[in-house]
């Protein structure tokens, strides 16, 4: 069943599109409420799962296991590299783990493998900021 757009899907969408990295739904829907929008958590939430099923946006779980959201930059299965302190996100290139998913599965006597690899760690500026904090004291 198709989604209907409506103008609070379009603005999640547009806060989604804002926001720096990955977000939560959570914080999504603060940042929506200080701008009185009116938008509750449930249908941020319905929003987010439906631009993630459209390939509108990108999905992941964190370490934590929090589901975390991004406007989609490109299309198509991709990996990010993920900041844990700021929430930085790049998209790569990683032909090497297609071909191990791939390869691994088959080994097993699995077809049509799917998987999920997303890599979390301190971006350049968060390290820096880390040492030089580490530094200072």
């Amino acid at each position: 069943m198709a989604q209907r757009n409506t103008w609070q899907r379009d603005r999640v969408r547009e806060a989604l599109a804002d926001a720096p990295g990955f977000v939560s739904a959570q914080s999504l829907h603060a940042t929506l409420r200080e701008e009185n929008t009116g938008i509750g958590l449930a249908t941020v939430y319905r929003a987010l799962a439906g631009l993630a099923a459209q390939g509108d946006a990108d999905s992941l779980q964190s370490p934590d296991g929090e589901n975390l959201f991004r406007a989609c930059a490109s299309t198509g299965h991709h990996h990010h590299l993920i900041c844990r302190s700021c929430g930085v996100a790049v998209e790569i290139e990683a032909s090497d783990v297609e071909e191990w998913a791939h390869r691994i599965a088959a080994t097993h006597g699995f077809t049509r493998a799917e998987h999920v690899v997303d890599i979390f760690g301190l971006c350049a500026t968060c390290t820096k900021a880390r040492e030089t904090e580490r530094d200072a004291h």
